[in-house]
């Protein structure tokens, strides 16, 4: 079907024929006539609903991931499970039924356990990446929105700009140095350069030049493409069968305990076979004896580990969200808890993002500006009165404010009750301070309509627009904004009261000094009369401006920032400061901060690209304000800080830090001001873009080690203890304190009822009070071993204690196995409340104090209680389990003799805190 053909019939007629086009070889006017949309307007809002409707969102369809069922055999695949369930087999083969039945019984609910908890946590940690949507600029009844790349629909005009991730595939309508970076696609290492004209049938997909494809990146330059295909029918959409929804629970922690379950199979199969071997050497029948090897796998196997590594890290990752902190990727989790330093950005992260200008110097005269926010309330003020623009006083004034206002790509507008920037807040505090002067966007572009643009490009530091001036006299005006560095070098004149003058570059760098020690984020404004010309270049305005004058505009700190700082540093986490600002404006609000406190603390990126490698890495480590950083600089900074063993989280928002981002340990995106690229190479994004969230997040990730090393602390001490009971027994020829089955119920009762809660445990108050966890430490530190010993021998004397003193007081087996086995768990329940926040904050809450009670040991606790009492007291769990029921004063007996754990446990804590 030909182009004519498809554009004579109606769009819900062709979509499938669209879909298919071979778009690279149409001229820019035939692919808008064919796709029936406008090369300026766009679709209108009701064409684009229709499409959206007819055609879904533009979304790839993911490659379903594993089944359920799959999912839930592969929970089997354990190999501590291997062994009960070989042990189960061999104990059905001895036509032990109950025993057997038992084994089974409690692998089964482990396997449905871990099934249930890992869905949970794969289903909260794609929900989150789910939330984190792509944003697309487009136009639609000729205005310029912002929409989800979702809402995409054929047709539609998207404007592009360097850092933008494309939402679809483009045919490119105009280009301005437009690179991309096609590597994801095409596999080119490097940006490949863009043009608008048509190419022939056969040109390659990587020699497209004229078109851009969904999933690339702007690396440098702007662009403006309309819409030829969406969702699966993108190039990246048909190459989608790799893609898959699952996601990746695996983190290096829980590798670890993957490889530590190894290790430990060995030394349960080596204990196994010296058991065996030691029973039969004592004249035991090989089926007791098979039975006491059973007792001890079961005993040293710790089933509920991989569940809980899993759900605490979900449940990090939740509590993070909550506190706007998105993980992508979950090893981060345990990263934060390690950061030593925290390298962030200043403007909308330490500061709040709603800039003000409130010093203005033009013409050799100062001004200040009333008002706040955006809202054009306030005045010009001159010695305290009302600027009167009557006369030729305020020329330099005038043009500096409309230098702000035209060379802008922002505009504010009135919404719910409040005004609302579209575009950057800098220039947003620049649209207001004309406005207050009555200057509007609306009448001062239909008076100087702009003909071309230069935007801002951090290596260059300014933005410049081309205006029509009087056609008449075949003139156009340059107007120039920017660093005061970038802009003065291109100046030879400027404005003081009497008029033009030669340029006083000393001058000018004085007023910027006093405003940059005011904590004030200067800009500088220039002009240049042109002959009439369509485009702009560079050439045009290396030389020859005439410099208009310097606004001061305010970005005040975030309260929560500076209280956020101030508990990083409590907790041993350095914070620096990177800004792409003037460095005395930096040290200004790093100051207010108490980021930094002396000169010799600042550095700027002329002073770091002087140094050698040595004088580098001490710059970084004693540096506190980095100000005028160029991207490669950031990069620099992380890996010399990490060759000096630091941890390091990186804030990064331009498509220039996206090395950095990736090279830290932890790289921090915005999700609100941050580029495509820079949140695709991020560990972690910022859905408000407050630093009070790394220090939340940071704070949450020691949280949830701490539960971790909780969560060990309890569980494997009933293991140890259980195996030395057995093993102790089998060695002195007695009766097994504890059978197979008991065991099973013990642990499981243990994983379900106690363990769990501490995967809710919230964090202590002395969290952010103690210096970062060294990131080479073992879970298993020394300290933690020492505890778990500790523990382990007193769960061995209760259990063997208790036996043998009522088995030698009452000759009744079934009896002293009962309370052997209520007093450890008594012993569990105390050593439970010792190590928790429940009993703390309970007694904080009862001194009247507004804090949350850490009910979730509670709840495991009474779970736990009930349970025992059926395991005790219910006949058919006395024939299924062995146990007989308890007196009032036997149970109190058991209570008893668990009881002394919490004075060992308050020991154990002086010297291994795990709180």
């Amino acid at each position: 079907m030909t182009a004519d053909t498809i554009a004579t019939n109606t769009f819900s007629e062709t979509t499938k024929d669209l879909l298919n086009y071979e778009w690279h070889t149409l001229a820019e006017q035939k692919v808008v006539q064919t796709l029936g949309s406008h090369p300026e307007a766009g679709l209108s809002h009701e064409e684009a609903t229709k499409r959206h409707q007819q055609m879904g969102a533009n979304q790839l369809t993911a490659k379903g991931g594993k089944s359920p069922w799959l999912r839930f055999l592969e929970q089997f695949n354990q190999p501590l499970l291997y062994i009960l369930l070989t042990a189960g087999v061999v104990t059905l083969l001895l036509k032990d039924w109950i025993d057997a039945g038992v084994i089974f019984g409690v692998t089964l609910i482990n396997v449905i356990i871990g099934y249930i908890q890992e869905s949970k946590a794969e289903g909260a940690i794609a929900a989150l990446s789910k939330a984190v949507t792509t944003e697309a600029t487009l136009i639609r009844d000729g205005q310029k929105t912002r929409l989800a790349s979702t809402e995409l629909v054929l047709g539609d005009l998207v404007l592009l700009a360097s850092g933008d991730k494309v939402p679809a595939d483009l045919r490119l309508l105009s280009v301005r140095g437009l690179q991309v970076d096609e590597s994801a696609l095409t596999g080119e290492s490097v940006p490949v350069e863009k043009a608008t004209a048509s190419l022939a049938v056969e040109t390659p997909l990587a020699e497209r030049s004229n078109m851009v494809y969904a999933g690339s990146f702007v690396s440098f330059g702007q662009a403006e493409g309309i819409v030829v295909a969406i969702a699966d029918a993108t190039e990246t959409g048909r190459i989608s069968e790799l893609i898959e929804s699952s996601t990746n629970l695996k983190t290096p922690l829980t590798r670890n305990i993957d490889k530590f379950s190894k290790s430990l199979l060995y030394v349960i199969l080596g204990l196994a076979a010296l058991t065996f071997a030691i029973g039969l050497g004592q004249g035991e029948s090989w089926i007791d004896v098979f039975k006491a090897t059973v007792a001890l796998v079961v005993s040293a196997i710790p089933e509920g580990l991989p569940a809980i590594v899993t759900v605490t890290l979900a449940i990090g990752v939740s509590r993070m969200a909550r506190r706007k902190a998105i993980i992508r990727k979950l090893p981060a989790v345990e990263t934060l808890g390690s950061t030593t330093v925290i390298c962030s950005d200043k403007t909308g992260t330490l500061t709040e993002n709603q800039m003000t200008v409130q010093k203005i110097y033009a013409g050799g005269q100062h001004y200040t500006v009333s008002g706040i926010g955006y809202a054009p309330d306030g005045e010009i003020l001159i010695n305290q009165q009302a600027v009167d623009f009557n006369g030729d006083g305020h020329i330099a004034l005038w043009e500096s404010l409309e230098a702000g206002l035209l060379c802008n790509d922002s505009h504010i507008e009135w919404g719910d009750g409040q005004w609302d920037l579209v575009g950057t807040p800098t220039e947003g505090a620049l649209i207001t301070a004309a406005n207050k002067v009555g200057l509007t966007q609306a009448n001062l572009e239909q008076e100087l309509p702009r003909i071309d643009t230069i935007p801002f490009e951090s290596q260059f530091q300014y933005m410049a627009t081309l205006h029509e001036l009087d056609a008449k006299r075949s003139l156009n005006v340059i107007y120039l904004k920017g660093s005061v560095e970038a802009i003065l070098q291109r100046c030879d004149r400027m404005f003081d009261a009497q008029g033009q003058a030669p340029l006083n570059p000393a001058a000018v760098e004085q007023e910027v000094a006093g405003m940059a020690n005011q904590g004030l984020r200067v800009l500088a404004f220039a002009t240049k009369e042109v002959a009439t010309k369509r485009s702009l270049d560079r050439n045009d305005i290396d030389r020859g401006l005439v410099f208009l004058g310097l606004q001061g505009i305010i970005d005040p700190p975030r309260e929560e920032a500076i209280a956020a700082v101030k508990a990083c540093q409590s907790a041993g986490i350095q914070v620096k400061m990177i800004t792409g600002d003037h460095a005395l404006t930096a040290a200004a609000i790093a100051r207010q901060m108490g980021i930094c406190s002396t000169e010799k603390q600042v550095f700027t990126g002329q002073q770091l690209a002087q140094m050698d490698e040595k004088e580098f890495a001490q710059a970084a480590e004693q540096g506190m304000v980095f100000a005028r950083v160029a991207p490669e600089q950031k990069l620099h900074l992380v890996k010399a800080l990490q060759s000096q063993g630091e941890i390091v989280a990186m804030t990064g928002d331009g498509v220039n830090d996206a090395p950095a981002l990736k090279q830290a340990d932890i790289g921090v995106a915005m999700g609100i001001a941050g580029a495509e690229v820079a949140k695709e190479s991020a560990d972690m994004l910022l859905t408000n873009d407050n630093f009070a969230s790394i220090e939340a997040a940071v704070e949450e990730g020691r949280g949830v080690y701490r539960n971790l090393r909780k969560a060990i602390a309890f569980l494997l001490p009933i293991n140890v203890g259980e195996s030395m009971t057995i093993l102790i027994a089998i060695l002195l020829a007695t009766v097994l304190p504890i059978l197979p089955i008991q065991i099973l119920w013990l642990n499981m009762v243990s994983s379900v009822g106690l363990i769990v809660p501490l995967a809710f445990e919230p964090k202590s108050g002395q969290v952010m009070q103690q210096p970062p966890r060294n990131p080479r430490e073992k879970l298993l530190s020394g300290s933690l071993l020492k505890r778990i010993l500790a523990i382990s021998v007193f769960n061995w004397v209760v259990i063997f204690g208790v036996f043998q003193w009522i088995l030698q007081t009452t000759g009744n087996e079934a009896l002293a196995r009962t309370m052997a086995i209520n007093g450890l768990v008594a012993a569990e329940v105390f050593y439970l409340l010792s190590i928790t926040q429940f009993l703390p904050s309970l007694v904080v809450r009862i001194q009247g104090k507004r804090t949350p009670v850490a009910y979730a040991p509670a709840i495991g606790i009474v779970v736990v209680v009930i349970l025992q009492c059926l395991f005790s007291q219910w006949s058919m769990m006395n024939q299924v389990f062995g146990t007989t029921p308890l007196t009032f004063i036997q149970a109190l007996i058991c209570m008893g003799v668990g009881l002394p754990v919490v004075f060992i446990a308050l020991i154990l804590q002086r010297f291994d805190p795990l709180n």
